[in-house]
């Protein structure tokens, strides 16, 4: 994956696999202390202490189609290059919560990729869990800038109607973008 917003994706997909009713994505980009921060919090089956351990482990998958698993190493090496690191907080029964950092200037980060475009598809691809995507921008002096999104409004507003009618998802995905092309004008500055 060359994207942190691929890794994210696979992240809370796995958090979908787990059962999760609640999903929340973070991400946080501090450019006056130069660190990038992605949080993928759940409250899904979770994993036991040896499990988390392996997971870890790029030769460790619970999947049965393939043998290996390279999602969470990957970002893991990724976050290491970039000066950063992993951390993974679980609990049996109780949840999961990744979260990598990295430091934002360095020349081995990778890029963010299309955010918008990940919120969209795990919003569209997992309409029954909760989602609230949550990105923060501080930039140089310090002066903090957010796009939150909590879907709960969303669906209570749309009622019976599905969020992949064309002119919803259309309506949806201008509301990602806008936000997050706004924040992103922050990091220029």
């Amino acid at each position: 994956m060359r994207e942190i917003s691929l890794h994210l994706l696979d992240i809370a997909e796995n958090s979908a696999a787990a059962q999760s009713r609640n999903i929340c994505i973070e991400i946080n980009e501090n450019l006056k202390s130069d660190l990038l921060t992605v949080c993928v919090t759940d409250d899904g089956h979770g994993m036991d202490a040896e499990t988390a351990k392996q997971v870890l482990d790029p030769f460790y998958t619970t999947r049965t189609t393939r043998k290996v698993g390279l999602g969470i190493p990957l970002l893991k090496l990724a976050a290491e290059m970039a000066e950063g690191g992993l951390s993974l907080v679980t609990e049996s029964g109780k949840g999961t919560k990744v979260e990598a950092h990295f430091v934002h200037s360095h020349i081995d980060r990778m890029p963010l990729g299309d955010i918008a475009a990940t919120f969209l598809t795990l919003l569209v691809s997992h309409p029954d869990i909760h989602w609230v995507f949550d990105y923060r921008v501080i930039d140089r002096n310090g002066e903090n800038y957010e796009y939150n999104f909590d879907d709960t409004a969303l669906k209570v507003e749309l009622g019976n109607m599905s969020i992949t009618e064309p002119d919803i998802l259309k309506f949806v995905r201008s509301m990602f973008e806008e936000g997050i092309e706004a924040l992103a004008l922050q990091t220029v500055n």
